[in-house]
């Protein structure tokens, strides 16, 4: 009797040893970020049939609990509570900048580590008390928007307007946008906001068009960019339209259609990976997800969006690794998530999609500027490669 007990035991422990380890997951599966978060989503749900087909991580399944924001930071902060409490060792998410702000004190509270797919470098910056627990993988608007102010002085840019979301992306856009131009001599003549769920933008395009700017920056992201573009084309507006690395994904081009040609933008060096030239670093990564994902979802429907769920796991999957050998989440789950955060932090020289992460304690983006960012076209509703900063 006591050995048939024994033998219960340790199979019970050694179940227990085996239970899945869960990351939560929060993406902008519908509302008006919906375009964004979507391949984000997908990318999760690819990535959960590789790894129950391989046999997850250092012998280890791990399960992505994945909820849907809505688009809504308050949604976006209950799921965080969720997850938490559902024992998650990490969260990724969310989609857009300010749900992703919102989710910031939560998991600070509860010491657990996240990789947020937003743009804004307020969401890293500082790395204070609370950031100490969060990193991010696109781009942000400050390196980006280096890269096209850049492109503006290379075009002979000399005036420039701004219109912008009126919300913690399109204020943080504006910020490091008009202060790079100024810092670049160009002259920034008007400056406006708009709702993600306006249907007019008339009155700003007019006062834009009134100070007749060489060029307009539309501080955006998804289908609700299309907005400002159209009507400035609406409008006969014939200078330079640049638009956010926020704008690069296919509905974009699907919703724009005519409106949108011939805009510019930063992005991702995955968007136009196969125009690279073979020396690039991210080129081998970024053709492998592009591959995956479109066997998967058809061609053409691959996003920077969803590649940026990606980057998070190839950063959050050799962290798990090597906090397994520090920690056991079964037993100790607070020690885990600690040991966790400091092998993301610990992260150097890892190629992903959209560059080479090192991060450190002072910085949990990590991206170079010459590596991170590509100047892009829309040239016949595709994207074209116009300048790369190496």
């Amino acid at each position: 009797m006591k050995r048939w007990l024994v033998a219960l035991l340790v199979l019970g422990l050694s179940a227990l040893a085996q239970e899945a380890l869960k990351v939560g997951v929060v993406v902008s599966a519908t509302g008006p970020a919906a375009s964004l978060g979507i391949p984000e989503r997908n990318t999760f749900l690819m990535l959960q049939e590789m790894l129950d087909r391989t046999g997850g991580v250092a012998g280890r399944k791990v399960q992505f609990v994945i909820l849907d924001d809505a688009s809504d930071t308050t949604q976006a902060v209950r799921n965080t509570r969720r997850l938490v409490e559902e024992g998650v060792v990490a969260i990724i998410g969310t989609t857009t900048t300010p749900a992703s702000l919102g989710m910031i004190p939560v998991v600070a509270e509860a010491k657990v580590p996240m990789i947020s797919l937003a743009a804004s470098k307020d969401i890293i910056y500082p790395v204070d008390a609370q950031r100490h627990w969060v990193f991010k993988t696109p781009q942000t608007e400050e390196l980006m928007a280096r890269a096209i102010v850049a492109d503006m002085v290379a075009r002979g840019v000399k005036t420039v307007a701004y219109i912008g979301f009126n919300d913690a992306y399109g204020e943080g856009w504006a910020r490091f946008f008009e202060a790079e131009a100024k810092a670049k001599g160009l002259q920034v003549v008007a400056s406006e906001r708009y709702n993600r769920t306006d249907t007019s933008v008339t009155g700003q395009v007019l006062r834009i068009i009134a100070r007749r700017p060489d060029a307009v920056l539309i501080g955006a992201s998804g289908t609700p960019a299309v907005l400002p573009q159209r009507t400035l084309k609406e409008r006969a507006y014939a200078g330079f339209i640049y638009q956010t690395h926020g704008v690069a994904n296919p509905d974009f081009l699907r919703v724009g259609g005519k409106d949108v040609e011939g805009t510019l933008l930063p992005a991702g060096p995955i968007l136009v990976a196969e125009q690279l030239p073979g020396t690039f670093p991210s080129k081998r990564v970024a053709l492998d997800y592009i591959q995956r994902y479109e066997a998967k979802y058809g061609i053409g429907s691959y996003s920077t969006f969803g590649s940026h769920a990606w980057d998070a796991w190839l950063i959050l999957k050799p962290a798990l690794e090597r906090a397994l050998k520090r920690a056991d989440p079964a037993k100790a789950l607070a020690a885990f998530r600690a040991a966790l955060r400091d092998e993301i932090e610990a992260t150097r020289n890892l190629v992903a999609t959209h560059g080479v992460f090192a991060f450190s304690k002072e910085d949990h983006l990590g991206l170079r500027f010459e590596d991170a960012a590509v100047m892009v076209r829309v040239e016949n509703g595709r994207w074209k490669l116009e300048r790369i900063f190496r």
